[in-house]
């Protein structure tokens, strides 16, 4: 499991069609690389994967056929990855519980600075407008969380079809992470917020069957002390 916050950037270069090497700056990593070791688990991207061997300057991991159908990572040669360590018990959740198992992919539709963030929307492929519509949008929610590329970002807005979203992004995350190397039309991995999709889960089971109690809803919210 992760938080969503990237501590370094890194270089991904492919060595097959599902193998990667992922190295690290010399400066400006927050990344353990010294903790490192066989067997642990690293986002790249948002994609959780298992390290297979330790270099002096980074690691190499494979991605399985289904990660790399439902994520951009086989889509690229060499690029600019967001890394982040496993959460460790007691660390701190400065972002929300990201599982690094991507829903799928988006692509950057828009990028505006402002005086004091970045406003970047994004949408997806249209070959990828089902998935999209059945794995991440029905969790886009105005101030709910989602992992772009592995960074824990809140949506800002969305349209009614939910076939977007806009998120703000402060300068410190802009500088330190691959979004700033974005351009429209790139690619980018998504994870819908882990807590949605129990929601969903629980409700659509109910549904299904057919439960005969009292359905969640606002006053029933509210008559058992969650609002």
């Amino acid at each position: 499991m992760f938080t969503g916050i990237t501590q370094a950037q890194g270089i991904m270069q492919p060595l097959g069609s599902d193998r990667f090497s992922i190295s690290l700056p010399t400066e400006g990593s927050h990344l353990p690389l010294s903790d490192l070791a066989m067997g642990d688990s690293v986002a790249v991207d948002g994609v959780c994967l298992t390290v297979e061997e330790v270099s002096s300057d980074g690691f190499v991991a494979t991605a399985s056929p289904e990660t790399l159908r439902r994520t951009s990572l086989g889509q690229r040669s060499q690029a600019y990855v967001n890394l982040e360590t496993s959460l460790r018990v007691g660390s701190k959740l400065g972002g929300h519980f990201v599982l690094g198992h991507v829903d799928g992919v988006g692509c950057l539709i828009e990028s505006v600075p402002t005086e004091k963030a970045w406003e970047m929307s994004f949408a997806a492929p249209a070959s990828l407008s089902e998935q999209w519509q059945h794995q991440i949008a029905r969790y886009l929610v105005p101030k709910g969380s989602i992992a772009v590329n592995g960074i824990s970002l809140t949506v800002a807005a969305c349209d009614a079809e939910r076939s977007w979203f806009k998120v703000a992004v402060i300068p410190l995350t802009y500088a330190d992470t691959n979004l700033a190397h974005l351009e429209i039309g790139s690619w980018v991995n998504l994870e819908s917020d882990l807590l949605g999709k129990y929601v969903d889960q629980l409700l659509s089971s109910r549904s299904s069957a057919n439960d005969s109690s009292e359905e969640i809803s606002m006053t029933f919210l509210a008559e058992n002390g969650y609002l």
